[in-house]
């Protein structure tokens, strides 16, 4: 088998108009829904459509992972040259041949490429975000800035999308991919709420009281650090280090080395030192993020209360509730049921989803004044409907 560069630029202008090809149905739905309307909402539902199938491609990647198959094609951006696992049939099948189990197939391949398709059309669309807000920048309130920012990283993401591949799923790599991927999916939110309000007519944000938005603020910043212990989990494989609930291995407190589970950079499956990463590491990377999901939970719950008892709010903490109470059964589910695939992308898409309704919430409130308490400002726009 011919030995493959370590980046092919070569199919990349195929791959960006696959991506525009695939961008175009979302982007004539827009148009031709939203063409006499005021340029505010047209971006916002954008926003909203793009932010949809971020959604979708964060749901498609944990897929990739939990599939083993983010190295069904080896090289980047495409697939042993070629656009496609079509063009690349015989590499496929000649990896296939030497390693039938190994993580090059045919299937795997097209998971891949199909992760990698759906990916450039998220691309196009924040490109053509970022150009129309910067055309209609004199007639929009809302700042073009945030959606180059966001073309920024996206163009970020797509770099670790690659690095992910050439460094043979470096756990470190992974987890920052998909941490990517999840700021991607706030500032998505963040600005379509921004342009909600800034539609004519359109109610103020909601208006808290300063220690309850500052609670709100704390709880964000705790779910960022349970994702990012859920995704160094994830990425090392570490699910099945507690097969049992609510002990782990018949014990509250396994035998864990915590030292070599949490060292961050290096080789999949190896310590620091290169040499088979210890069960007990494995065993201190799960049971930390399980005794972590037991506070962020609690938090959760607090919260949703909370801001039940707030006029505009009550949506946000059903959300809250709903997402906390399904997070607490798929990572349950993960445990007992070993792994099932559909609980373990569904977990990775109800954390994806708390960070869309808190970053909705965060956007769309305000500290509550003395001339405008919580109780007589009007409800908040985050959940307002494409039209």
């Amino acid at each position: 088998m011919d030995t493959q560069p370590l980046y092919d630029l070569t199919p990349i202008a195929r791959m960006m108009f696959l991506g525009v090809v695939i961008a175009l149905g979302p982007l004539a739905w827009v148009w031709v829904r939203n063409r006499h309307a005021p340029p505010a909402q047209r971006l916002r539902v954008l926003t909203l459509v793009t932010l949809f199938l971020t959604f979708d491609l964060v749901l498609f990647g944990a897929f990739t992972r939990l599939t083993d198959s983010g190295l069904g094609c080896p090289d980047w951006p495409g697939c042993y040259g070629s656009v496609s696992p079509v063009g690349a049939s015989s590499a496929i099948a000649a990896a296939q041949e030497s390693m039938p189990h190994g993580p090059v197939t045919f299937s795997k391949a097209w998971i891949e490429m199909i992760h990698r398709y759906l990916a450039t059309a998220v691309g196009v669309l924040i490109l053509v975000l970022s150009l129309v807000s910067l055309v209609e920048r004199k007639r929009l309130s809302v700042s073009y800035v945030w959606p180059l920012f966001t073309l920024v990283w996206v163009c970020l993401q797509g770099a670790f999308g690659a690095l992910t591949v050439t460094m043979k799923l470096f756990p470190a790599i992974v987890t920052l991919h998909l941490l990517g991927g999840l700021v991607l999916l706030a500032l998505l939110r963040a600005q379509a709420t921004a342009y909600a309000l800034a539609e004519p007519g359109h109610c103020a944000p909601v208006g808290l009281p300063g220690r309850l938005r500052w609670a709100l603020l704390g709880v964000y910043v705790l779910l960022w650090l349970q994702i990012a212990l859920g995704g160094w989990v994830s990425t090392n494989y570490a699910v099945l280090a507690c097969s049992e609930f609510p002990t782990c291995q018949g014990s509250w407190w396994p035998e864990m080395h915590l030292r070599e589970g949490f060292t961050l950079w290096r080789e999949l499956g190896l310590n620091h030192l290169g040499e088979a990463i210890a069960f007990p590491a494995l065993t201190a990377i799960h049971y930390v993020h399980r005794l972590a999901a037991y506070g962020v939970l609690a938090a959760l719950l607090w919260l949703a209360w909370r801001l039940w008892r707030v006029d505009g709010m009550r949506a946000t903490a059903r959300g809250l509730l709903l997402l906390a109470v399904w997070q607490f059964a798929s990572g349950l589910t993960n445990v007992v049921l070993d792994w099932p695939l559909l609980a373990a992308v569904g977990h990775t898409g109800g954390a994806a989803a708390l960070v869309i309704v808190l970053t909705g919430a965060l956007a769309g409130t305000r500290r509550a004044s003395a001339h405008h308490p919580a109780s007589t400002l009007s409800p908040t726009p985050f959940s307002t409907p494409l039209r």
